[in-house]
């Protein structure tokens, strides 16, 4: 049983380090690290590069225009039988990886609670959901995307439906949910197993709330429950296939 933990970067050189050595402590020694870095500028490289460790396997030089994907070229590397999602800047406590495997023994997708926390990891919030973790259910995030791609973690089979990323999603975290939630089983839980970092540099707004239009929200909206459908209908012709 392999963990693959896959981190997508991007100028992230004041926190990368903190992020690696909390999550490198937790995994085996076969298990793996994928980081695909979109061309940073500064010596977020050369930062990843001093730890020198095998389980890292290090991407640089790509160009992508999202952190979305980013992500996707670092998650079509791994080859665990379960994948934990990273960002850069965040710090794992030091139980993450053995309570959410504990998890995945039963359900296909889990997403854990978290701490919020600011630069200087000070706690911003208790919570990022607030107490309520009964977040589960496809329409519910259709309306209020509640997956959190930090706090997620999946086995291979909803990876591999999961990918291509379709080209209008502009959310790995929405999408890669949204399939487990047709595809398999989902489960949010309580505990609180990252100390989530915001600061003025953070890719992702999710505590800041959308800046999209409303037009583009139901749109956006429209484009995922048009490609899960066209999933849902080309499982269903390859397995029909596969029976006959």
């Amino acid at each position: 049983m392999k963990i693959s933990v896959c981190i997508a970067t991007y100028n992230g050189s004041k926190y990368i380090k903190q992020q690696l050595d909390s999550i490198l402590i937790q995994l085996g020694e076969n298990d793996e690290v994928i980081i695909s870095d979109d061309s940073s500028t500064d010596n977020t490289i050369e930062i990843i590069r001093s730890i020198n460790d095998k389980r890292i396997l290090l991407f640089e030089g790509m160009l992508f225009s999202h952190h979305t994907p980013n992500f996707e070229f670092a998650l079509a590397q791994s080859t665990g039988d379960y994948i934990f999602l990273s960002d850069q800047d965040d710090i794992w406590l030091c139980n993450k990886v053995s309570i959410m495997m504990s998890w995945l023994e039963k359900y296909n997708l889990v997403v854990s609670d978290c701490l919020v926390v600011n630069e200087v990891l000070e706690v911003i919030s208790p919570s990022v959901y607030n107490g309520n973790h009964n977040r589960s259910g496809f329409i519910r995030n259709i309306i209020h995307n509640h997956f959190l791609g930090c706090c997620m973690a999946f086995d291979r089979r909803i990876l591999d439906l999961s990918l291509p990323f379709p080209s209008s999603i502009l959310s790995h975290e929405s999408w890669i949910g949204s399939v487990a939630e047709v595809f398999g089983k989902t489960k949010f839980i309580p505990e609180k197993l990252i100390m989530y970092r915001r600061h003025n540099s953070n890719n992702s707004n999710t505590l800041k709330g959308s800046t999209l239009t409303f037009i583009e929200k139901f749109n956006y909206r429209f484009m995922i429950i048009f490609n899960i459908i066209a999933l849902l209908i080309k499982y269903l012709l390859n397995n029909k296939i596969n029976l006959t």
